[in-house]
């Protein structure tokens, strides 16, 4: 067994969606959209699991990701084989 698809809570997919891609360099896996829903996965460019971006609209959401905001535990972490370079380099994306 093997993860396959872990998720977190956005407050808006198109500004996820333009974070994780284009300041973070992943790619997207699957992106299905329809009138009111949009399935929005990303993935590391050479494939692996999946981040699923979701909305939190539901009210437990909204309250799970303040709780995790104001007490600065993250949600997702990130391995990166150097990290003093990939932080001067998002920092020249412009993430904070």
């Amino acid at each position: 067994m093997r993860i396959y698809i872990a998720s977190v809570f956005v407050d808006d997919l198109q500004k996820a969606h333009d974070f994780y891609v284009d300041k973070l360099g992943f790619v997207v896996k699957d992106s299905v959209k329809n009138e009111h829903y949009w399935w929005l996965t990303v993935t590391n460019p050479d494939g692996g699991t999946e981040l699923l971006l979701e909305p939190n609209a539901h009210p437990a959401a909204q309250a799970y990701t303040a709780a995790l905001r104001a007490d600065g535990i993250p949600a997702t972490q990130f391995l990166s084989e150097d990290v003093t370079a990939e932080t001067a380099a998002l920092k020249e994306k412009g993430v904070e």
